[in-house]
């Protein structure tokens, strides 16, 4: 098949890409490099073209071309949107409509594209329910998780309206090789283990009781290329985690032992935004994906470490050896 991979070099497109090349697919990679980088895809055979979603003409050039497109590409993070509330919409909401609207306008009746949509956890915010049904309410608790909630919104009401074949994923936490650390916006995991390999202070917001779904990215790509496989197509968003619940302080804990030395620890107060427990369901996506076996945290831990320790090795930074330190 022919797939666009919108956002695909970055963490997780770049990973997707490997795993459609893996099994036989072509790639075409949309990327506006705002959080991506090419060279993630360094070693892939990807079209790789350097636009945004916002551009429909090149958009629509692209999706002509493809059987399925798995649109990745967004404004991510809960402070980038408190900062920015208008371009997470712009991005995450407007954007979505436009992959919709160019897969709606390019399809006929016997070559209809599918389109599936990358959502969040963060749309059930202050719902406090665990572990977290598709079913339950929704409540964003940031602008981000609205943006994401009416890109899911749209996805859902695009297949209901001009039966588009579409599925939404409600993404849980995602973290892998590849997940840049560094930044302003960095995810919890990359962030900390930049910091534990470099000797600096992990700054935990609140008490570190807070828990989530941590979902390793082998797991998500494998269930995303299984849906491009199979032309899925879903009248209800569908989480993308397997019901893991690990605390910060847990995750920390789990790091000191991988790098065999405890850990500078810094609480400072809670994030605008941040949702305190997140916990999935995941009896829809076993039923759908009965094949898929979630990858176990604690390898997937392991991986991203040994992956961020030659990041490391390449780039600036140094790479502190902790245990020596401490004998």
């Amino acid at each position: 098949m022919h797939v666009l991979v919108t956002g695909g070099a970055g963490f997780i497109g770049s990973n997707l890409v490997r795993e459609l090349e893996t099994h036989g697919h072509h790639v075409a990679v949309l990327d506006d490099l705002s959080t991506g980088h090419e060279s993630n895809l360094d070693g892939t055979s990807a079209e790789f073209v350097h636009g945004s979603i916002l551009d429909r003409t090149t958009l629509d050039g692209l999706v002509r071309s493809a059987d399925a497109i798995v649109h990745l590409a967004a404004r991510s993070s809960v402070p980038r949107s408190l900062d920015d509330p208008i371009a997470s919409h712009e991005v995450n909401a407007g954007g979505t409509l436009n992959v919709l609207e160019s897969a709606r306008l390019v399809s006929g009746a016997s070559t209809q594209r599918q389109v599936i949509v990358a959502s969040s956890s963060s749309v059930y915010g202050a719902n406090a329910e665990l572990p977290k049904r598709e079913w339950s309410p929704t409540r964003p608790m940031s602008p981000y998780a609205a943006s994401k909630l009416a890109a899911e919104s749209y996805t859902l009401g695009h297949r209901s309206s001009f039966d588009l074949p579409t599925v939404a994923f409600r993404f849980f936490n995602v973290f892998g090789p590849r997940q840049m650390p560094g930044h302003a916006y960095a995810a919890v995991i990359p962030a900390f283990i930049h910091a534990a390999l470099t000797g600096t202070t992990l700054t935990v917001h609140g008490d570190g009781t807070q828990s989530r779904d941590f979902t390793p990215v082998a797991t998500v790509v494998a269930t995303l290329r299984t849906a491009v496989e199979c032309q899925m197509s879903s009248a209800e968003p569908l989480n993308l985690a397997f019901g893991l619940r690990i605390t910060l302080n847990e995750l920390i804990d789990r790091l000191a032992t991988l790098v065999d030395a405890p850990l500078l620890v810094e609480h400072v107060e809670n994030r605008r935004g941040d949702v305190p427990h997140s916990q999935a369901d995941p009896t829809l996506l076993r039923e759908h994906f009965p094949t898929i076996e979630p990858t176990s945290f604690d390898d997937a831990l392991l991986a991203t470490v040994d992956w961020m320790r030659g990041h490391l090795a390449s780039s600036s930074d140094t790479v502190v050896d902790l245990a020596a330190s401490e004998r």
